[in-house]
C-alpha cells in the first residue's frame, strides 16, 4: 500500500484553514509535497459559504453579534456551520491511481474512507446514487435553504435516510481537492439565526426541512439510545476509515516550509480579504 501524509493541523482561523488546504493543493501540484489527508477544527466556529454563493444570504449582523467566523471556500456548495465536528480534507492528483476523471465518480472514490469511518463508529451508513437524470433534474430545481445540509449531491453519506457528511470537491492545476465536514452535534437554530430569508414563516419552513434531511453521528447515538462520541473517538475511526477505504497508509507529517508561506500568502491576499468573501 502506498503511504500517504497525515496532518492534524488543530483549530484554526477560517481564512487560515482554506488557506492551508489550497497551499497544500499548490504544493502537490508541484510535486513539493505528498498526497494528503488532513484534519482541522475552527477557531473561531465558522460560517462558510460555497465558491458560488452570493455573501448576501448570510446575515453578517447576527454572524458578528454571535462571534462566529465566516469565510468563502473554494469548493461549491452552501453554507456550513463548522462548530461541533471533524473537518477533513483530502488532496491528491487527477493522475494518482484509481481516482476517476469525473468529478462525482472521484467524490464516490474518495468518500469510500468517509463511509468506513462511519461504519467503523458502528453506525449503518450507505452511499446512495440518486438513480436517473430524471431525479437528479428534480432534485435540482427543487428549491431548498441555503444550507449546505439541505442540498444533495448525485452520491450521499445517509443514515436511516437522513445525510450525515457534507462534502464538496474543486479541481485546480489538475489536482483534487475534497473537503468536507463530519457533524458530531449541530446546533440547527443557531445555523438558521445566521442565514437571511424573505420572512420568519420561510424560515421555520426551510428549518424544519433541513432538520429531516441532515443527522448528526450523536443524534443517531443518542436514539440507539448509547452515550454521545468524543472528537477524539472520531477522529480515530476516520482515519482508519480513510486509510481503508483508499487502501493507503497515512504517515504522520508537518507542513512544509514552502506550504506555511503559501499559507500566509493565501490568508492575507485571498480568505481573509473583503474582495474574496464578499465579491458578487
Amino acid at each position: 500500500m502506498k503511504a500517504w501524509r497525515f496532518l492534524h493541523t488543530g483549530d484554526r482561523s477560517p481564512a487560515e484553514n482554506m488557506a492551508i488546504d489550497e497551499a497544500i493543493l499548490t504544493a502537490h501540484s508541484e510535486e513539493k509535497s505528498p498526497p494528503t489527508v488532513r484534519f482541522y477544527g475552527w477557531n473561531p466556529a465558522t460560517l462558510s459559504i460555497g465558491y458560488f454563493q452570493k455573501a448576501q444570504e448570510v446575515d453578517m449582523e447576527a454572524v458578528e453579534s454571535e462571534g462566529i467566523g465566516f469565510v468563502r471556500r473554494p469548493t461549491g456548495g452552501r453554507a456550513v456551520l463548522h462548530d461541533r465536528e471533524l473537518t477533513y480534507s483530502i488532496i491528491v492528483s487527477e493522475t494518482y491511481p484509481g481516482i476517476p476523471r469525473n468529478v462525482t465518480e472521484a467524490y464516490r472514490v474518495l468518500s469510500e474512507g468517509l463511509l468506513q469511518g462511519f461504519r467503523g463508529l458502528g453506525l449503518n451508513a450507505e452511499m446512495v446514487q440518486l438513480a436517473s437524470e430524471e431525479e437528479k433534474e428534480k432534485y435540482a430545481s427543487v428549491a431548498g435553504s441555503s444550507a449546505c445540509f439541505d442540498s444533495p449531491s448525485w452520491y450521499e453519506l445517509v443514515v436511516e435516510g437522513r445525510k450525515i457528511a457534507g462534502s464538496a470537491q474543486v479541481r485546480q492545476k489538475d489536482v483534487v481537492l475534497q473537503h468536507g465536514s463530519i457533524l458530531l452535534d449541530m446546533d440547527t437554530d443557531q445555523l438558521f439565526r445566521l442565514l437571511k430569508f424573505s420572512n420568519e414563516k420561510v424560515a421555520e419552513r426551510m428549518k424544519l426541512s433541513f432538520a429531516k434531511k441532515a443527522v448528526t453521528i450523536n443524534d443517531l447515538l443518542r436514539a440507539q439510545n448509547k452515550p454521545p462520541i468524543h472528537l477524539r473517538e472520531v477522529e480515530d475511526a476516520f482515519r482508519r476509515g480513510i486509510a481503508k477505504g483508499l487502501g493507503i497508509v497515512l504517515e504522520d507529517g508537518e507542513l512544509t516550509a514552502y506550504e506555511q508561506e503559501l499559507t500566509r500568502q493565501l490568508v492575507q491576499e485571498k480568505y481573509a480579504a473583503e474582495n474574496w468573501n464578499f465579491r458578487r
